[in-house]
């Protein structure tokens, strides 16, 4: 056993390494428990943003959406890593252990409701850019 104890070490680590080759990417939507109708399309248009352009992704896996009441206790961890207080889009990037997030919570309380197209593009942009 003893011989065989570095070549299991060697591809163990080799796994390891070569385990995330692509990003992953978290999408996570913060609301409160009564919603404003700009922060229904918040979540609506982030849904038809991912099921028409990212459906592939989302059945992978390289792609989840989270929609998370803040007043819930059980989302309190979530609350406190993204510093929602109230409604909020986060998208956060993970490859080989280093996560990067980028709050798009004013572009979306800028275009969701009243300019749902520029929303969907823009959130679209923004996850191919890092999906690359």
């Amino acid at each position: 056993m003893k011989k065989f104890l570095p070549f299991i070490l060697l591809i163990a680590l080799s796994l390891s390494a070569f385990s995330q080759k692509a990003p992953k990417l978290t999408i996570v939507y913060f609301h409160a428990e009564h919603r404003c109708p700009t922060c229904i399309s918040i979540e609506d248009n982030t849904r038809k943003t991912l099921d028409t352009y990212f459906p592939k992704q989302l059945k992978e896996g390289v792609i989840t959406f989270q929609v998370l009441n803040v007043e819930d206790k059980k989302n309190e961890k979530a609350v406190e890593k993204y510093q929602a207080d109230g409604s909020g889009l986060f998208l956060t990037y993970k490859l080989n252990g280093k996560e990067k997030t980028n709050d798009m919570t004013n572009f979306a309380f800028s275009y969701s409701r009243n300019q749902p197209e520029k929303f969907i593009a823009g959130l679209k942009d923004e996850i191919e850019k890092e999906l690359k």
